[in-house]
């Protein structure tokens, strides 16, 4: 009798490969909750900006589990004590850490159900897979929770240095083709130990850390925050408020069961039930795309242009402006839809909106970033770092934008 070999190996452009440690591991990443991840993009839209930013979740999940193998070797190697049980519980922690990521999530968490976070639902498919597993989960729940006692193991599941950010800072910025947030991983993880059971970097691997915190606030303003994809999302925003809006009013609107359960239903965070959780567990970006191929043939024209836009990428007119003109700005470019394109005044916030964008690469109110120094003790990275600018990345920097159609731009 022969039985499966689920001890596998995998080739990850970025790492090369990549082993699956156990079979537990392999009979999570084999699960529909998480096969759902291979059809959801990491970095949404941006492909609209960043052509070959079509990676998904799933890559990313699998990096996270494999910079997490990384960093417990070079922790066992440093005589740090992590159990054959708390390891288990880190790969899968981190591993499950985004299972509960909808399509297009910033622009889902906004409209289709109401501001739940993914953390929040990730949390929800773990304790659904803990009962189908007899248990097996608890002890990864608890630190994923931040319950667990050994605070270094839940900094490495989620900090300002985690296994999570050391993953799609290196991978976003190598499909993107923005080399700006290429990280030296490898030699983060390299000088990350453990002192007083808090996470803490040795002194040598400083400039890493201060490259680290420079790429993510470069990736941020040119990935995660570029005014493009930052506006193709709150108009993909808009559209599922509309939809969601025909749909109460009695219009049929085609688009799959799942997508149609969170259309026809109001989802908080309390509503969060076994059967929204099924349903969810469905959603990916094919239902969003399906749906809004339809859709921008619909009758009604707020739902059809809107769809069009992003199908054929027709999309908005993005400006910076002010915090001080901001206001004033917005409703000039509404008193000017409202003329050239006949905007009805109740439907003026689906043509013409706006929002404000934060770059923050290190916050100074989380858990900091410790550097363990031979003379100093534990110190934060930046009272050891000699960068001056580091200590600017701590300070919030905020943009606002408005977006509107570019026939009003071309008018104005």
């Amino acid at each position: 009798m022969t039985t499966e070999n689920k001890l596998k190996i995998l080739n990850d452009p970025i790492y090369g490969f990549i082993t699956i440690p156990s079979t537990l591991l392999y009979d999570l990443i084999e699960h529909p909750y998480f096969q759902r991840l291979r059809r959801i993009k990491q970095m949404g839209l941006s492909s609209l900006v960043y052509p070959g930013a079509e990676h998904t979740r799933f890559h990313h999940a699998l990096g996270c589990m494999h910079m997490m193998q990384k960093a417990v070797q070079v922790l066992c190697f440093k005589n740090v004590e992590i159990s054959k049980q708390e390891e288990e519980a880190l790969y899968i922690a981190i591993l499950l850490h985004d299972i509960g990521h909808g399509p297009f999530s910033h622009a889902m968490e906004n409209s289709i159900v109401e501001n739940v976070q993914h953390e929040e639902i990730s949390l929800l498919f773990m304790n659904a897979l803990n009962e189908e597993f007899e248990g097996k989960l608890s002890l990864a729940i608890e630190i994923f929770k931040g319950n667990y006692h050994r605070k270094f193991l839940i900094q490495l599941i989620s900090s300002q240095m985690d296994m999570d950010r050391m993953d799609y800072l290196k991978r976003d910025s190598f499909y993107s083709g923005v080399a700006e947030g290429n990280i030296n991983s490898e030699r983060l993880i390299q000088m990350i130990n453990v002192h007083n059971d808090l996470l803490v970097v040795e002194e040598k691997g400083i400039y890493s850390v201060e490259k680290f915190l420079v790429a993510r606030r470069l990736m941020y303003w040119q990935c995660y925050l570029h005014k493009t994809s930052v506006g193709a999302e709150l108009l993909l925003s808009k559209i599922l408020k509309r939809a969601k809006e025909l749909i109460t009013q009695g219009k049929d609107l085609p688009a799959s069961d799942a997508l149609k359960y969170f259309l026809q239903n109001s989802v908080s965070k309390e509503d969060f039930n076994d059967k929204a959780l099924n349903n969810f567990a469905l959603l990916d970006d094919a239902d969003i795309f399906i749906a809004l191929k339809n859709w921008q043939f619909h009758s009604d024209n707020v739902l059809s242009l809107l769809s069009s836009a992003i199908i054929n990428r027709k999309l908005f007119h993005v400006t910076l402006v002010s915090k001080e003109e901001f206001n004033s700005r917005l409703n000039r470019y509404k008193e000017l839809c409202k003329e050239k394109l006949e905007v009805e005044n109740n439907l003026l916030d689906y043509f013409v909106f706006g929002d404000k964008l934060k770059n923050q690469a290190y916050d100074l109110k989380a858990e900091p970033i410790r550097i363990f120094t031979k003379d100093r003790g534990v110190i934060d990275v930046l009272e050891a770092s000699d960068q001056y600018n580091l200590k600017a990345l701590s300070e919030p920097v905020y943009k606002y934008f408005i977006c509107y159609p570019k026939s009003i731009h071309k008018v104005e």
